[in-house]
């Protein structure tokens, strides 16, 4: 039985990576040198076609590392001198803040409940944090932060960076790059790919801290720091050999969400995003974890439970879907469902239907 994989990430694959892959393969796209025009040319589509696909203004560089976390490590070290500020209401926000710790700064925070969200405009952030990190939709617990709240927030500080997680937010939620200072994501959840890609979405003024910082002598990290990713990128190159396959596979999903439509996306996510939570809000033994419907994600809907996760789970997969249990401290009472462009609405009324045997 093939399996659909509801999974927060990865999650399932586009169907039509393996063509795309296997052509692109016997092409020889795969085998060229990152020095090579061919690679150029491969790199500069994708940030093309990322940029039209995210509305990603021209002062903006489109950086490609390994991970999501890597990004997070990148931004503290090119950023940052001493003082960051974090907003933490989730495993991710979390992973953030101790980055900023491991890497000696001076991280202040903010800390909210565990699928609840913030008074922004009570926020006390420090006058001389140099730095806000937030984690717009947290994947732990499904918790969405409204965007206009954070866009208020950078209009309130408009001398602090904003660094935001969006890894489970793109390409469905619509950001906007004037209150936004850098922005990064992992390509196995929302565009459908396998793992292994981060990308970061970077101010090109960002680029003066970080020679301001060295200037100071102060850690900016080693071959990824954000003066040679820039240098790099100017060539439509990147620092080291990067994820080729993966930065090629990236360009033509974008190309396929733009000949889709981006507001026809957002618009079939959200109904299948009602389909799921207006089932669970009556289910009798499983329910969203995030109780404030403002609060709830679109992308990653996360459910409670007080039965065995682990048998519902293993029962589900039995009927041909594969979901993710919860994170962290949740694992045994939580059940993560991704709801992401790769998911059909008639594959979420199929999933629906076998829950209600629980």
């Amino acid at each position: 039985m093939n399996k659909k994989f509801f999974t927060v990430g990865p999650t399932e694959l586009f169907p039509e990576v393996a063509e795309m892959y296997k052509g692109a393969a016997a092409e020889g796209f795969f085998s060229v040198s990152h020095r090579s025009k061919e690679f150029e040319e491969i790199n500069e589509e994708t940030v093309n076609s990322l940029t039209t696909l995210l509305s990603i203004p021209e002062d903006f560089y489109v950086f490609f590392l390994s991970s999501a976390t890597e990004c997070m490590e990148r931004i503290i070290e090119n950023t940052v001198e001493k003082k960051s500020f974090h907003f933490i209401n989730g495993y991710f926000a979390e992973r953030f803040y101790n980055i900023a710790v491991q890497l000696k700064k001076e991280a202040g925070f903010v800390r909210a409940d565990f699928g609840g969200g913030f008074d922004f405009e009570a926020a006390d952030v420090p006058n001389d944090a140099e730095i806000i990190c937030i984690t717009h939709n947290e994947t732990s617990t499904g918790t969405a932060l409204p965007l206009d709240d954070i866009y208020e927030l950078k209009k309130r500080n408009p001398d602090k960076i904003i660094a935001l997680d969006v890894v489970t937010s793109v390409p469905y939620y619509p950001l906007d790059f004037n209150f936004i200072d850098t922005a990064f994501f992992s390509v196995q959840k929302g565009f459908g790919l396998p793992p292994g890609l981060g990308v970061m979405i970077c101010r090109k003024s960002l680029i003066e801290k970080t020679k301001y910082l060295l200037a100071r002598n102060i850690n900016i990290g080693t071959y990824n720091n954000f003066i040679k990713l820039a240098a790099n990128a100017d060539k439509n190159q990147t620092t080291m050999t990067p994820n080729i396959p993966s930065i090629f596979l990236l360009g033509k999903i974008s190309d396929l969400l733009i000949e889709k439509g981006i507001d026809n996306v957002r618009s079939e996510t959200d109904k299948k995003a009602n389909l799921i939570y207006g089932f669970f809000d009556k289910h009798d033994s499983i329910k969203p974890f995030v109780k404030d419907t403002a609060l709830r994600s679109k992308t990653t809907i996360v459910l409670e439970t007080e039965l065995d996760v682990m048998k519902v789970l293993e029962k589900i997969e039995y009927n041909g879907f594969v979901l993710s249990k919860g994170y962290g401290d949740f694992k045994s009472r939580h059940i993560r469902i991704g709801n992401f462009p790769v998911h059909r609405q008639e594959d979420v009324s199929n999933l629906i239907y076998l829950f209600r045997k629980f």
